[in-house]
């Protein structure tokens, strides 16, 4: 009687272990989607807060839309480095009429997913800044 005991907590073991071995690449999928999303986030905020800063400085130009993509890397450095994920920026900045503001608007897309996430922001230059 032992030994079928032994057997059948074997059995459900083994089926155990099979199905968690089964969820594996479903894991390793989806921490690879949210480590792009992490990353791609910290380039979003970086890019809306370089652009706001340029914006409510009067003393500076402000700064125009991309016409193209800017290639950004997920290691902050200006050259890819091994194993980096080169991210596309894509920011337009819109005045708004008959007003001082400006919309911000920052879309990030890497590999794999065109649509990317987005962000926008409504700007306005400080007076305070030009002293």
């Amino acid at each position: 009687m032992t030994m079928i005991e032994v057997c059948i907590a074997l059995f459900l073991l083994g089926v155990g272990i099979l199905a968690l071995i089964s969820l594996q690449p479903a894991a390793w999928r989806l921490s690879g989607k949210s480590d792009f999303l992490g990353r791609a986030s910290g380039i979003l905020v970086a890019q809306i807060q370089n652009t706001e800063a340029k914006i409510v400085n009067p003393n500076n130009n402000t700064p125009l839309s991309d016409t193209d993509p800017i290639p950004v890397f997920a290691s902050g450095q200006t050259q890819a480095q091994h194993g980096d994920v080169e991210f596309q920026v894509k920011r337009t900045i819109t005045a708004i009429p008959s007003t001082n503001l400006y919309r911000v608007n920052v879309v990030v897309t890497w590999p794999g997913n065109t649509t990317g996430i987005r962000e926008s922001m409504i700007v306005a230059p400080q007076q305070s800044f030009n002293q």
